[in-house]
């Protein structure tokens, strides 16, 4: 026994026993543990695989959904000012039809008054005429008298009027 490691008989036996031993314990081991540990991994590994997959097939649909609708919101952004201009075009013409509408009415105000103006005129030229002939009338009866009958009179003021003119008795 002097030695450390002794190789008798026994101590191979043991050795070759537990080494035995150590394999038939890795493989069902390996069975039992390894095997659904390296399916389980294995299992995950293609899960985070199909993940990162579907990751870029949904990346790559959101791109494109973000182009088309980038597409869309120009095209949306046109027909607004579109519609936009349109109106506009619709508001001047509609402006342009009240002003022409306003001046015309303006216009027919103009004119009717001047028709009443005119008629005004004509009356108050009238009444003018009646008064003046009131008054010859008048200033003839007291100067001649009652030796001149209601022709002779009239004869008389036609005759003043005749004479002084319409442009002269107006002004």
């Amino acid at each position: 026994m002097d030695r450390l490691i002794g190789f008798d008989p026994q101590f191979l036996h043991d050795a070759v026993l537990t080494g035995i031993n150590v394999f038939i314990l890795f493989f069902a081991l390996s069975y039992l543990l390894f095997n659904p540990v390296r399916d389980v991994l294995e299992k995950r590994r293609k899960k985070i695989a199909d993940e990162l997959e579907q990751a870029a097939a949904d990346q790559t649909k959101a791109a494109s959904l973000k182009e088309e609708y980038e597409a869309k919101l120009k095209d949306v952004n046109k027909e607004a000012e579109s519609i936009l201009e349109a109106a506009r075009k619709k508001a001047k013409n509609r402006e342009a039809e009240m002003v022409e509408e306003a001046k015309a009415e303006a216009a027919r105000i103009i004119e009717r008054a001047g028709r009443e103006v005119e008629l005004e005129k004509r009356k108050a030229v009238d009444d003018m005429k009646q008064e003046i002939v009131s008054i010859a009338t008048l200033i003839a009866g007291k100067v001649v008298g009652g030796s001149m009958d209601v022709q002779i009179q009239d004869a008389l003021v036609d005759e003043t009027l005749k004479e002084m003119g319409e442009g002269t008795w107006q002004s």
